[in-house]
């Protein structure tokens, strides 16, 4: 579960919130009530209801398979691309991120880079398979692949966190990848200074 959003004064309920955006970040799969609400660890009953009002507003689709219920996100609304981008700013991998790596000791600097770096900065594209997170800093490895495991967990997509040394991002000189990394677009999730 994720922490208070920032949405959550425009919503009526968390469990609206984490719903909206599970469908609205995931928009290429269809999920049943079933699997939403075992996601949510909430009633079927409650997560139907919602589903109920989503699809009355034009903000998801449903499609019967038999008893089953299917919901996708209704990329045909007209509110669809604003939606989707307040949900990632709000329940996407930066939020996530930003809750799970400022306790992390040694976290320096971490950035978004990449596929979701790009499509935050307005370039077109797919959805994401994946998240690629930059670490600047000297946090233990199995810290951060337990800050991987976690975001995994409540994004429903991998989390790649690399880590460089303050020296290395500070002078990268020849190195390849920092230079590519560089070179796009980043997501800032803690920056020099943020942390207490």
């Amino acid at each position: 579960m994720q922490g208070r959003s920032r949405l959550l004064p425009l919503l009526r309920s968390p469990l609206l919130g984490e719903l909206l955006a599970w469908i609205y970040l995931h928009p290429e799969t269809s999920y049943s009530v079933t699997e939403l609400a075992r996601r949510l660890k909430s009633s079927q009953s409650t997560v139907s209801r919602e589903a109920d009002r989503l699809v009355e507003a034009g903000l998801v689709s449903e499609e019967r398979r038999g008893n089953m219920r299917l919901l996708q996100a209704d990329l045909t609304s007209p509110l669809a691309r604003a939606l989707a981008e307040v949900l990632a700013l709000t329940y996407g991998p930066a939020a996530v991120l930003a809750d799970l790596l400022p306790p992390v000791d040694g976290v320096d600097e971490a950035y978004i880079y990449g596929s979701w770096a790009a499509r935050h900065a307005g370039e077109a594209g797919p959805p994401p398979r994946d998240v690629d997170v930059l670490v600047v800093g000297d946090a233990d490895e199995d810290d951060l692949a337990d800050v991987a495991l976690a975001a995994e967990r409540r994004l429903g997509r991998e989390v790649n966190i690399h880590r460089v040394s303050v020296t290395t991002w500070r002078s990268p000189g020849g190195d390849p990848f920092l230079t590519s990394v560089r070179s796009r677009p980043l997501y800032p999730i803690v920056e020099h200074g943020d942390r207490s």
